[in-house]
């Protein structure tokens, strides 16, 4: 897992890391921009931009850039969101300079043609019309905005339809210049690369606007984190077969030493097939199909919660099963069994996922860019290794405290809702 760093007189910062074996390359340009940066007035424009950047540049169009990564047997995507926003492709070792060369023309030149845009525009409406049709996804983010009230994160990362609605090619843009700069762009690859020889594509290709490397970072930095409140109670009215359902509060950021002991607890609660909530909700009582934890880390702060499907008539033992699991996860000691097991799982996952080059990449560029340490695999897994049943504990009773947990949910009867969430926390019943 070693990795060589450069930075270009511009600022833009070029990472590398060698898989043996492989003749693959995955390939990254990472930005700092994404929706926890984005004003109410560009709600949206993070993920509009990155769409716009597939509608052609200076030299490619739209088909030419389909037909070249057809051609070359790649893979090309790009992906929004909170904070940074990626486009990645998958090539043959021996293509890359041209698929370098065409997604490095995409991300500092794209067209921002106002006949592409009112193209993008609807395809864009369109996507958000699918997502907010799809409650099992749109209960996240009535979650986010629970959990973070009016703060950036609380929004949705797909944008507002008013915005993408009335934003120009001028505005769009000035929003890209603003954004796109070399000291917010982290260049990422792994797997059968050159590292010299990508650093001399990067350079060929770098618009040349010196300025400090600082990545989303420095932007966050100076961004009021969210503020702490009481948990909330938000439901969405909507005939659905099953009552889709979130339960959570705020995490811990990115840079907490405690983010080890937050993958090992989710795993223990509801991050595997094994744990807690999916024996006690599915296995035991089947009472749900989907159930499970999440949890995610931003720069200031973070989101842990609990996802189940049900339908209405076994919401409220549902809902019962998980105040129980949480309440014990608060009260009780965690058995050095479960501990382990779940403290494996989670070094198994680590290196598994490091088989992919994609991952790999993916885990240079946001790392980087989010300027989290980039540990060795030994000292990832020491890391793990070391969190003990009391950091656990510790780690659960402030994510876990009934006052701070919102709940959320999707379906069609409100009250039944509120009566259901009693278990969880008193006073949820009667939230706003």
């Amino acid at each position: 897992m070693r990795h060589q760093l450069d930075t270009l007189d511009s600022g833009t910062r070029v990472v590398t890391e060698v898989v043996p074996s492989v003749r693959s390359v995955a390939l990254g340009f990472w930005v700092g921009t994404g929706s926890a940066l984005e004003a109410d007035a560009h709600a949206g424009l993070s993920h509009l931009v990155e769409h716009m950047l597939f509608r052609g540049s200076e030299r490619y169009g739209s088909l030419e850039l389909d037909q070249l990564f057809d051609a070359l047997g790649g893979d090309l995507n790009a992906g929004t969101g909170k904070d940074s926003t990626s486009v990645h492709a998958r090539v043959l070792d021996e293509r890359l300079p041209e698929a370098f060369d065409a997604m490095a023309d995409m991300v500092w030149r794209p067209r921002m043609d106002a006949e592409d845009l009112e193209a993008e525009r609807r395809v864009v409406l369109e996507e958000i019309a699918m997502y907010e049709d799809d409650p099992q996804d749109k209960v996240f983010d009535v979650l986010g905005e629970a959990v973070f009230g009016t703060h950036p994160l609380g929004r949705a990362i797909i944008g507002a339809p008013e915005v993408i609605d009335n934003v120009g090619p001028g505005d769009l843009a000035a929003f890209h210049s603003a954004r796109y700069r070399p000291g917010q762009v982290v260049i990422a690859a792994a797997g059968s690369v050159d590292h010299d020889a990508l650093v001399a594509l990067a350079q060929a290709a770098d618009p040349g606007r010196a300025e400090p490397a600082t990545g989303a970072a420095a932007a966050l930095a100076g961004q009021e984190p969210p503020p702490q409140q009481a948990g909330r109670l938000r439901f969405v009215v909507k005939p659905t077969e099953q009552v889709h359902v979130c339960v959570g509060g705020p995490g811990i950021d990115r840079h907490d030493e405690r983010r080890f002991s937050l993958r090992v607890l989710d795993a223990v609660l509801g991050g595997t097939s094994s744990s807690r909530l999916f024996q006690e909700v599915r296995e035991e009582r089947g009472l749900a199909y989907a159930v499970h934890s999440f949890q995610a880390t931003f720069h200031h702060s973070g989101q842990f919660g609990v996802y189940l499907g049900t339908r209405p008539d076994n919401l409220a033992e549902s809902l019962r099963v998980v105040a129980d699991e949480l309440e014990r996860f608060r009260a009780q000691p965690l058995p050095d069994d479960e501990l382990q097991r779940a403290k494996e799982h989670v070094k198994g996952r680590v290196v598994l996922s490091l088989e992919s080059t994609m991952a790999r990449m993916s885990r240079l560029g946001s790392a980087l860019l989010g300027e989290v340490p980039l540990l060795e695999l030994d000292e990832l897994l020491e890391r793990i290794d070391a969190v003990s049943a009391d950091d656990v504990a510790a780690l659960a009773g402030k994510l876990l405290a009934p006052e701070q947990l919102s709940a959320v949910g999707i379906g069609a009867d409100e009250d039944a809702f509120r009566a259901a969430v009693a278990p969880l926390s008193p006073a949820l019943a009667g939230a706003v």
